[in-house]
């Protein structure tokens, strides 16, 4: 069976200078970078996903002048804007595939969106025959922690690269750690 990365929204609005900047953001770019160099070859695909919101409209409820944080949410990582681009200091070069999510819609795992060609996250993991995926990216406590629990859901071995994310949150992002290693994941 296959082996797939997959790595989470590392985008220039989630990490520092961003329009939802989080902590250390750019730091988990750097890292995965390095990990790709050492690492990909480990890899029968590698895997990238971006929110790509529309630019519009209020992406189903998803953006707001008055965010709650919690299910609202500034503008970000609008399609075609430098917010949305992968973080500068992200080396993409290894990436066999790129997801889009939240086109229209609040999004928040990688297996809400789709390929280049339409595809859906779970029928291409499928269609490679990937049973084990290594998840890293950001925010550890929201599409991280979605896409960990989607990846267990559709029958997939996952770890989570711990070294390799970062949360929004220190309590947050330590609860969701627990969250998906309760429902199977490894912390790795």
């Amino acid at each position: 069976m296959a082996k797939a990365l997959l790595i989470v929204d590392v985008q220039n609005d989630f990490t520092e200078g961003g329009a939802l900047a989080v902590a250390g953001g750019d730091n988990v770019a750097v890292e995965i970078s390095r990990f790709l160099a050492d690492e990909a070859d480990g890899y029968d695909a590698v895997i990238a996903s971006r929110d790509w919101h529309d630019a519009d409209n209020d992406n189903g409820g998803h953006f707001s002048d008055a965010p709650d944080f919690v299910d609202t949410w500034p503008p970000h990582c609008v399609a075609g804007t430098e917010g949305a681009e992968y973080d500068h200091l992200l080396s993409t070069e290894a990436v066999t595939h790129h997801v889009r999510k939240g086109q229209g819609t609040p999004a928040y795992s990688a297996f809400e969106g789709t390929t280049d060609t339409g595809q859906r996250l779970g029928e291409l993991l499928d269609d490679l025959g990937v049973a084990e995926v290594d998840v890293v990216g950001i925010a550890t406590d929201h599409c991280v922690r979605a896409s960990v629990l989607d990846a267990l859901a559709a029958g997939k071995s996952v770890r989570v690269l711990h070294d390799l994310v970062a949360g929004v949150g220190v309590d947050s992002s330590a609860r969701a750690l627990e969250e998906m290693k309760s429902a199977g994941a490894e912390i790795a």
